[in-house]
């Protein structure tokens, strides 16, 4: 029987010829990963378990992102913690802030994740790297630890639900918002434990960025993996960056799959997810005149160059609406610097946002921008759980980069063609 482009990852690095699905397998680990946030923990483990030396330093990579530059006297010990850990342990692959960012855009761009890889990493949104044609997902603080002291990692094989996108996007039609329509579809658990595996000729349409959004929120589906199959805009972003050899994996024919939907997207317009969960999805003509405090254009999701530059086509020469404030945040410092160079932090600055350092920020409600009782934000981040981004009596609707900026030039959430 043939196998999805997920077995046949995950049957490779347990040595095996064949893996189905519910089989418990033990496999090798490409790519190790922590932040600021989970890697103290796990570090506390692998002490605790007497360990010394990690199995490979050029195959751990530890990331301060979350609460970078550090926002409290907690933060800043446990960023201590991880800089201590990765000069003992001579790391090949440490981010320090003011020299990373969000390791899901920070990894894929530094070439650190490679096609055919298995990659671990403790944070729920490592599912992002599965874009680039790898098996990638989340897992908690101690099975990290367990990682970086053997190299290896059980995991249950799971199930593949296969996803097909036909027609051609509209003009402001981007990854998110075939996401969120297919989390509106299935729900925020229809995709539990399962690996999400997206095709057709609507995402060969979709470039590199758009398709690492997509794999970022299979985890507001409950998957346990997102996975695309490489193309020529796969293999022309691997092979501009990947330290190592890449290792293309394409599913049999006869794969079986346990749910199959198709979606014709020609006719999608631009969707806006309302609180409390991404599946609360509504077409941008149905929303009605939904007021905000609030817009935050950034995140692990839409905080990419690509992004940027959508948002900055909308805000140009314009502002921020006066009840209205806004934060960009760039989700690496590579991002950063390239929107320095085609003028879109200045586009961003004259409109009257503010324009912060790589971070997640508030994303997770943590720091740069938590929002207060009440207020509603508009967001093109992942999720819009009760209290994500602060109070739990504050509201946030998941959108694409273009909707957010026009939501910030009218104060509301808008079309981009009412402001272009």
């Amino acid at each position: 029987m043939g196998m999805t482009i997920t077995e046949k990852i995950l049957a490779a690095h347990a040595g095996v010829k064949q893996v189905e699905p519910g089989q418990l397998i033990t496999a090798k680990v490409d790519i190790a990963m922590g932040n600021d946030v989970t890697a103290p923990l796990a570090i506390e483990v692998f002490r605790k378990a007497g360990a010394t030396r990690v199995f490979d330093a050029d195959r751990v990579t530890l990331v301060l992102s979350h609460f970078v530059p550090t926002k409290d006297i907690l933060a800043a010990d446990m960023c201590t913690t991880i800089r201590r850990f990765a000069r003992e342990q001579g790391l090949t692959y440490f981010y320090e802030e003011g020299k990373g960012g969000i390791e899901h855009v920070l990894l894929p761009e530094e070439g650190v994740v490679v096609p055919g890889d298995v990659v671990i990493g403790a944070d729920s949104h490592t599912c992002t790297y599965g874009a680039l044609n790898m098996f990638s997902t989340g897992v908690g603080s101690t099975d990290l630890a367990a990682v970086m002291l053997t190299g290896e990692c059980w995991l249950r094989v799971p199930e593949t639900m296969k996803f097909i996108y036909t027609g051609k996007p509209g003009k402001w039609i981007v990854g998110k918002d075939l996401i969120l329509r297919t989390i509106g579809d299935i729900g925020v658990d229809g995709a539990l434990y399962r690996a999400m595996e997206f095709t057709g000729e609507a995402v060969a349409h979709l470039s590199m960025s758009d398709r690492f959004t997509m794999t970022n929120m299979v985890q507001e589906a409950g998957g346990k993996n997102g996975v695309m199959e490489a193309d020529d805009k796969t293999r022309h972003y691997a092979e501009a960056r990947c330290k190592r050899p890449p290792r293309y994996v394409s599913a049999d024919p006869d794969a079986k799959y346990c749910d199959v939907r198709e979606y014709d997207i020609s006719t999608l317009e631009p969707l806006v997810a309302f609180p409390h969960l991404p599946s609360n999805i509504k077409p941008l003509s149905a929303v009605g005149k939904v007021e905000i405090d609030k817009v935050f254009i950034g995140s692990c999701t839409n905080g990419k160059l690509e992004d940027m530059r959508v948002a900055a086509q909308i805000m140009k020469g314009k502002k921020v609406h006066p009840y209205v404030r806004v934060i960009v945040i760039p989700a690496t410092q590579g991002v950063y610097r390239e929107a320095l160079k085609e003028g879109l932090i200045e586009i961003f600055i004259e409109a009257g946002a503010t324009v912060s350092a790589a971070t997640c920020g508030p994303c997770l409600g943590g720091h740069m921008g938590v929002l207060g009782k009440g207020e509603r934000c508009v967001s093109t981040s992942n999720r819009n759980f009760v209290g994500r981004m602060g109070h739990p009596e504050s509201e946030t609707f998941l959108v694409n980069p273009a909707v957010a900026a026009a939501s910030a030039v009218l104060g509301r959430i808008a079309h981009p063609d009412e402001v272009q």
